[in-house]
């Protein structure tokens, strides 16, 4: 919690200025049981008159109003102060997880990533504009009310608060053994219902398809249910505090009255005194019943700060050296893989053993293979998604190690295999690499896309609206424009993973002859199922269970590699391969 308070340091004056509006609000509150002592037993008893009483009147009337005054200004800085902490920290939350590998990202899942930008900075958010008021104001008003009472009421019944203390710690104490502990489950069940609710409507077209709603909705109504049980635990735990304190504020009234009426009845007390000591009593139960309240917010707020600060401390497993190196500009677009080999975090086996090849300027090299034979892993190699176990990777004959993450970057032009898009505009998304982009590169890269066919049927066409991942235009749509942005890019390296699958052979046939005059001096760097898509490759390289097992042409492997072969005559003839 310390560490995400340090981040106050932008707000130092608010927080300057709330702590002297406590000090004030405290003196005035601690003043006025005196002007109830002295009206009872002066102006009443003693009998000053109606004057002394008004006077006297006017002036609690008045430091009332300081304390009221004083109270909203606490209140608005403090929410000031706890809006402005929650941006910085929700900022450096954000910029630590873009700077996430995929490592991190199987450690802290998206939905737990998620919930800790939104509901635990909120729960920090919440306790802090409690805070100062708890902190400051609960120990001063406590504290002086009980030097009141020894100093200027009668203190033959001090013991009374002693009393009260110990009955408010007591309960305290019994309710937050029970609660605690659930606090922790109760932010991890928030994670789960995100998970399985992200799950749910992201596969939705998939469970509608198998008929499984009833399925997944029990799954969520388990997910539900199971937060709801801790929720409602630790809400009727923390429900039993309040009524419990307020019994026991309105038992020590009563006793006070009770002990006290007997005094005032013997002579030995005045009711004016009686008056004061009861509310210098409550002043002192309700610096705890403050306490008591930050108390229910503070077990939950320090899980979520700790779950925060992991996030921020954690380290990315993929970071720059201190000194980088730059690339070697007479090398441009070289791709080298040494003897390369590669495991993900907390797996067993090698995913890649021993990869050697060569992409040069100029030629498309070509990456096939069964499932799960490591095409795409390669590919997440390059731009430093994963950092090889063995080996190393060259670009530009430097190791992709020793330069910066923007830099190697910058000089590559990434299709995913799955068509990633923004919500945002058709000029946008095309334009992502650069907003400053020129219209003539859009429309170039649009053209050579194969996408400006059906941009220019759209009413708005460049300006038409892409919803939020795309979902307003169909697989092969997403996927052209989705080459357009790279294209647009105009990279030194095109690395393209399956990312014409969902295109037609016409659509996919013309969409490769563009790009080969566009790419004619790049490296360009294709994974794919299909035989068709890479027939003309330059070079073409047959995985095999992470092994290569075959270099060549087409021609080549045909005649010298069995692996390759098999998978050219499971989708082609032996004429349409010819």
């Amino acid at each position: 919690m310390l560490k995400l308070l340090k981040n106050l340091k932008e707000s130092y004056l608010s927080v300057i200025a709330i702590i002297i509006l406590l000090c004030i609000q405290a003196e005035a509150d601690l003043e006025l049981p005196n002007y109830t002592s002295k009206i009872v037993n002066e102006g009443i008893q003693a009998g000053k008159g109606v004057e002394y009483i008004f006077n006297s009147g006017l002036q609690m009337l008045g430091i009332s109003l300081i304390s009221a005054i004083s109270a909203v200004a606490i209140m608005l800085l403090s929410s000031r102060v706890a809006a402005k902490l929650g941006q910085i920290v929700r900022e450096k939350v954000f910029k630590k997880v873009l700077s996430f590998s995929h490592g991190e990202f199987t450690k802290f899942s998206t939905a737990s990533l998620i919930t800790r930008s939104t509901n635990d900075i909120q729960q920090i958010q919440q306790l802090l504009s409690m805070m100062f008021r708890t902190l400051v104001y609960a120990p001063i008003i406590g504290i002086g009310a009980f030097v009141k009472v020894l100093s200027e009421s009668d203190n033959s019944m001090a013991w009374i608060i002693g009393v009260a203390i110990l009955s408010i710690v007591l309960v305290m104490g019994s309710l937050f053994m029970f609660a605690i502990p659930k606090f922790k489950k109760l932010q991890e069940l928030i994670d789960k219902l995100n998970q399985v609710s992200r799950e749910i409507l992201t596969g939705l077209p998939v469970i509608r398809a198998f008929n499984k709603e009833k399925n997944e909705e029990a799954r969520f109504e388990q997910a539900n249910s199971n937060l709801t049980k801790v929720n409602l635990f630790v809400n009727k735990a923390m429900s039993m505090m309040m009524p419990l304190l307020m019994l026991i504020m309105n038992g020590i009234t009563l006793l006070i009255i009770w002990i006290g009426g007997h005094g005032v009845d013997e002579g030995i007390l005045q009711v004016g005194n009686m008056m004061a000591f009861i509310q210098y009593t409550m002043q002192i139960v309700i610096s705890f019943l403050f306490i008591a309240m930050l108390s229910i917010i503070l077990p939950r707020a320090t899980v979520s700060a700790n779950r925060i600060v992991e996030i921020i401390e954690t380290d990315p497993s993929i970071k720059d050296n201190e000194t980088v190196k730059l690339f070697n500009k007479e090398k441009k677009g070289l791709v080298e893989f040494k003897n390369v080999s590669f495991r993900y975090p907390d797996a067993d086996t090698e995913i890649l053993e021993d990869i050697n090849f060569t992409a040069v300027p100029g030629e498309t090299t070509a990456i096939i293979g069964s499932t799960g034979s490591g095409k795409s892993t390669i590919i997440n190699l390059i731009p430093r998604f994963y950092d090889v176990t063995e080996g190393e990777i060259l670009i530009d004959g430097v190791n992709i190690k020793d330069v910066s993450q923007k830099s190697l970057r910058d000089i590559i032009g990434l299709v995913p295999q799955k068509g990633v898009l923004f919500s945002g505009t058709i000029e946008s998304n095309i334009k992502y690499s650069d907003e400053n982009m020129s219209d003539e590169i859009m429309y170039e890269a649009a053209k050579i896309a194969q996408a400006s066919e059906f941009i220019d049927k759209k009413d708005k066409k460049y300006k038409s609206e892409i919803a939020q991942g795309g979902n307003n235009i169909s697989g092969g749509q997403k996927q052209r424009l989705a080459i357009a942005r790279a294209i647009a890019k105009d990279p030194e390296i095109f690395i393209f993973d399956d990312s014409f699958s969902a295109l037609d052979f016409k659509t996919d046939s013309k969409l490769r002859e563009n790009l080969a005059n566009k790419t004619a001096n790049k490296t360009v760097i294709i994974v794919a199922q299909r035989i068709s898509t890479i027939l003309n490759a330059d070079k073409i390289i047959v995985l095999e269970e992470g092994k290569i097992v075959g270099t060549g042409k087409h021609e080549e492997l045909m005649k010298n590699n069995e692996t390759y072969r098999q998978i050219a005559l499971s989708q082609l003839s032996e004429e349409e391969l010819g």
